[in-house]
């Protein structure tokens, strides 16, 4: 391991004291004695809202402590001051689904997923880091999202975090972007007083777009429903920000503003300095206390929906231990290495600079340390910003953190105020962070392992999860897109297996397909996939490949071919395309085969290729699915015996999956036992 802290480079250093070319007249900062402003909340990243940590599970050591250092660990990475983590509902959220504690009422078990290892391992680096949670999806038995049934499982939820994984949640969101419910909030502030979650604080109702704080006149009307609110918050202040008339009825209900959720989707160092950008300007502009961005860590198969922009960290590859630190991570780290939780903003210095770009100060109440941020990501050229540094705060020299197209959060020489005048000379397009206090770190590890591609062939017959607890109940390196393909005993009580045990139509965020888990490569061709399956009365399973395209992150119809079997031994070969559109087919039968038939023009839907029946096939037994690609011919096999067969080139290459179908009032809950993928 190297942690290493960059010195000044004469090579990259863009000089900030006064002796720097002075561009034109300074623009001068006054500030009051008084140094009002509001109080500091924190700056964090999302955990969830998708299956964002799948892979992350499957991590070795050292590489998956490395990855958390880096985002957790105060000084050293990104160093976030809180986290906002999914509560974990068995739907699809965005990249795929995480399995809920409670698939059905009555079944409690808090050791089920990996969102409980994220939350432990982030807080053994970090015991300040305040957590936040929220639901995007939630089982059929609650009800509804704005549901007594939905009270009682956030409750359970949180009770599962205390008494089995000994953490406190600090604060709890209404729901994900599914409207409000003044009624919700009073019945959920009234259960976390009389349950024994007095201290959690209560936010709603993170909402985008145009009237995602609609609810504020009726807060202002309704004292019970402004009572059970603690704090105010919606989501992509960078997009809208706050109406004036917002900001006053925020300011009169005299609650803190979170923005809990914010989308910063780009690339390279304009990924870095557009948070910082986001981060400044969510206070200047909307007076946010808090910014969460969505998402933190990339552990996700880069076939599923943004899996390369956002994330601080991709980390794909499991099976080698590879992962990639973005540029993204030091805009953090020039908030999270420079700030701490309670701090204050200091509203005169908080403020958009004439040349192009921002600035806010943050200040210790304590010891009067503090620090400034700034970006010119909007400016020309360079600029001068002069600031008087009253009584109250410190006197001390400032350290000086560079970051431009060039190097990242680079160290650069110290600054000394003159007569309690700090002067910045400032270039444009570059992020700094200045600061009275000490031990900041660009933390790195020089042991990354290589890229390898996923390893093949591939099997697996959980035999090797001797205490399934210890994995979250989840095998290696399957992703679920919807549902939860789940770690059990065999039926026959022959050893272990999988199990898709999501038995109901969730509550999902987004549209629902069927229930489905990818694993794999995208390039892989010419292959097969098998596996053992047992069918429980009335249930289908089936295998997948040559998976390109799992949806867009609102809704998860994939693109590829599939083979499901049913418990009457009815076997189909299938061609999906990818969700449908009701005015994408035009014209009768024979216009619209010509229209599906057309390389130029991908038209949404399943469509059977082939179909036949095996004969004395019934529930309850277990078959083995293979399912083959070679050129343009595709196979289904049962129990060794070919079944059905087509030719289709309408995809050439793609992953392979497990597939548990969406039917009209249920879904399949088969099981899938040896999990194969090999060459021809």
């Amino acid at each position: 391991m190297k942690k290493s802290i960059v010195t000044v480079s004469l090579l990259c250093c863009l000089c900030v004291s006064a002796a720097s070319r002075n561009p034109g007249k300074p623009q001068e900062i006054r500030i009051g004695n008084a140094l009002a402003g509001k109080r500091f909340d924190g700056i964090g990243a999302v955990n969830g809202g998708g299956a964002t940590s799948v892979l992350l599970k499957d991590y070795p050591e050292p590489q998956k402590s490395q990855i958390m250092d880096l985002v957790f660990k105060p000084m050293f990475g990104a160093s976030v001051s809180t986290i906002l983590v999914e509560i974990p509902g068995d739907g699809n959220s965005t990249q795929g689904s995480m399995p809920s504690h409670s698939h059905f009422q009555g079944d409690a078990n808090f050791e089920r997923g990996y969102m409980w290892w994220v939350l432990e391992e982030a807080v053994k680096r970090n015991p300040k880091l305040t957590l936040d949670a929220t639901a995007w999806s939630a089982p059929a038995w609650v009800g509804g999202f704005w549901t007594d049934g939905m009270v009682d499982y956030y409750i359970a939820w949180m009770r599962g975090l205390r008494e089995v994984h000994g953490l406190e949640l600090d604060a709890l969101g209404c729901h994900n972007e599914k409207g409000w419910d003044a009624d919700f909030a009073k019945h959920m502030r009234r259960a976390l007083d009389e349950r024994g979650f007095r201290d959690v604080k209560l936010h709603g109702f993170g909402n985008w777009g145009r009237t995602k704080l609609e609810f504020l006149p009726r807060m202002l009307e309704d004292p019970e429903f402004a009572d059970a609110l603690d704090i105010v918050c919606a989501h992509t202040f960078s997009e809208i920000p706050l109406y004036k008339e917002q900001r006053e009825m925020v300011e009169k209900l005299g609650k803190p503003l979170w923005n809990s959720e914010e989308h910063i989707y780009r690339k390279g160092f304009d990924c870095l300095i557009t948070i910082v950008k986001c981060f400044n300007e969510n206070y200047i502009v909307s007076g946010a206390t808090k910014v969460v961005n969505w998402y933190d860590i990339g552990a996700v198969y880069p076939l599923e929906p943004y899996s390369q922009d956002p994330p601080m960290i991709l980390a794909h590859e499991p099976w080698s231990g590879h992962y990639v630190v973005r540029e993204a991570l030091w805009g953090y780290a020039h908030y999270g290495q420079f700030t701490r939780l309670g701090w204050q903003y200091v509203d005169d210095a908080c403020t958009k600079l004439d040349g192009g770009g921002s600035m806010c100060m943050l200040r210790d109440p304590a010891s009067g340390d503090y620090s400034i941020i700034v970006e010119t990501k909007d400016a020309k050229a360079p600029q001068t910003v002069r600031i008087q540094i009253p009584k109250g705060l410190s006197a001390d020299k400032l350290c000086v953190w560079l970051s431009n197209e060039r190097a990242q959060f680079v160290r650069q020489a110290d600054l000394s105020p003159r007569g309690r005048t700090l002067v910045l000379n400032l270039e444009p397009g570059s992020v700094y962070s200045f600061s009275t206090t000490r031990g900041q770190v660009k933390g790195s590890f020089d042991d990354i392992p290589a890229s390898k591609p996923f390893p093949f062939p591939y099997e697996d017959a959980f035999e090797q999860y001797t205490h399934p607890a210890e994995y979250g109940y989840l095998p290696h390196y399957l992703a679920d897109l919807i549902g939860c393909f789940e770690l059990t005993e065999r039926p026959d009580h022959q050893g272990r297996c999988i199990r898709q045990t999501v038995s109901e139509h969730t509550l999902s965020w987004a549209p629902e397909w069927h229930h489905y888990s990818i694993l794999g490569d995208v390039a892989w061709k010419d292959y097969e996939v098998s596996a053992d399956v047992y069918l429980n009365p009335g249930d289908e399973a089936g295998l997948m490949g040559r998976l390109c395209d799992v949806g867009s992150g609102y809704g998860i119809w994939a693109k590829g071919y599939y083979l499901k079997l049913d418990d009457q031994g009815k076997c189909t070969l299938v061609l999906t395309r990818g969700k449908p559109n009701p005015k994408e087919l035009i014209g009768d039968a024979e216009q619209q085969a010509a229209i599906l038939a057309r390389k130029d023009v991908e038209i949404g839907g399943e469509y059977t290729l082939a179909t036949a029946t095996v004969a004395g096939l019934s529930a309850c037994q277990w078959h083995n699915l293979r399912l083959r690609f070679e050129g343009d011919w595709i196979t289904g096999c049962v129990d060794g015996r070919e079944v059905v067969k087509a030719q289709s080139d309408h995809y050439t290459h793609g992953m392979a999956g497990l597939l548990a179908p969406l039917q009209e009032k249920k879904v399949s809950t088969p099981y899938f036992d040896n999990l194969r993928v090999s060459p021809l």
